[in-house]
């Protein structure tokens, strides 16, 4: 077995839960911060045989990871392997400036915090407890700490925004200069209580997200941002001495390498198996504290549906996907054929690579990627 390079850490405390997220989260109890934290170390314990030394990325999600009790939060990452990427995402209104250091002096090199918006009355309706303010202190005690990769994460389609709501989110995004950028359209689940309560205007917003999008692209990559995922964005190498900031740990996602997730919910992809831990929190302490493996469901993956995934993940970058036998057997060519004389595709022909979407192709993104992948 090939050793893994990339672990997914989920802490899923939070102080609220926003209406909108489906996320395995869980609000307060904190008073089962100090086990949990526990049971995560004893399940890396229990699978860190499966990993490099030392390990490409390491990405804390949640929840909000910097909810946790930062005592706990780092004795966690004091017991976590070695890095070359550690990655935390955070709340505007958890960050303080010790926290910041603490975090930096623990070893994480990269934050993703999360603003949402910038709009009092949109943050309002994403029920976010961070006012503006709280996204830009927040932001200055991470710069304030040495952190020179943030990651600012924005909504838009959110119900009641404006075009003009859009432009001044972003106009504030550039006036702090993160290093990086992720803008994703608001996608609201069935089943959560904010559907219930904007239905309709969500449905009216949905009518505007090809025009948001093509907004959101357009800004950034004029104000120097690299379009290089979907929904994500870095500076340009060259504004920043020639760094390479991409997001390295979805990198890897969408790369389709394996990665090992501990922790409630959390998701590992080893040698051809999937498996998700089963997203009850006193289930997974008291099994780790039996130093049992959590319940889990475990899929096997066979090669058809990796090809699979590999075409329709690589073809989220801005980098062509090089089409090895297997990649190529999941490949509609016809449907190449027919999108590429479409101006929506180019390169993949039979036998030979590399694939990739135009830019009027990644534009409609899912929609030509479904066609390209054979049935």
């Amino acid at each position: 077995m090939s050793a893994v390079r990339h672990l997914y850490v989920h802490l899923p405390f939070c102080a609220h839960r926003c209406g909108y997220c489906d996320f395995v989260t869980v609000v307060g109890r904190e008073s089962m911060h100090a086990c949990y934290v526990s049971a995560l170390i004893a399940e890396l314990e229990l699978h860190g045989e499966v990993l490099a030394d030392p390990l490409e990325t390491i990405f804390l999600g949640g929840g909000t990871p910097t909810f946790t009790a930062p005592a706990e939060l780092r004795r966690l990452l004091a017991a976590l392997p070695p890095a070359d990427e550690v990655t935390i995402e955070a709340n505007p209104e958890t960050v303080t400036g010790e926290l910041a250091h603490a975090l930096r002096a623990s070893g994480v090199s990269r934050v993703s915090l999360g603003a949402q918006s910038f709009q009092p009355h949109l943050l309002e309706i994403l029920e976010r407890q961070a006012e503006p303010d709280a996204v830009r202190r927040a932001f200055y005690d991470l710069r304030g700490a040495g952190f020179d990769n943030i990651s600012l994460d924005l909504i838009y389609g959110i119900p009641g925004q404006s075009t003009s709501d859009l432009d001044a989110d972003l106009a504030e995004t550039f006036a702090l200069a993160p290093e990086h950028v992720s803008a994703y359209e608001l996608e609201a689940k069935p089943r959560t209580r904010f559907t219930r309560v904007h239905g309709n205007e969500l449905e009216r917003q949905a009518e505007k997200m090809e025009r948001y999008f093509e907004r959101v692209v357009e800004t950034l990559v004029r104000a120097g941002y690299r379009w290089y995922e979907t929904a994500n964005f870095c500076l340009e190498a060259g504004l920043v001495g020639g760094r390479d900031l991409r997001a390295r740990h979805n990198m890897a996602y969408w790369r389709a390498r394996d990665y090992l997730g501990i922790g409630i919910g959390a998701v590992s992809t080893v040698a051809g198996t999937r498996w998700r831990n089963a997203p009850n929190l006193t289930n997974y302490v008291e099994a780790l504290e039996r130093t049992e493996a959590p319940r889990r469901d475990v899929e096997l993956l066979d090669a058809e549906t990796r090809a699979r995934e590999r075409l329709m993940l690589g073809l989220r970058l801005d980098e062509p996907l090089v089409l090895d036998a297997e990649v190529s057997h999941a490949l509609d060519h016809a449907a190449r054929a027919r999108l590429t004389w479409r101006g929506l595709v180019q390169g993949g022909e039979p036998e030979s690579g590399p694939l990739a979407l135009t830019r009027r192709g990644r534009f409609l993104g899912d929609a030509v990627t479904a066609e390209l992948v054979a049935g």
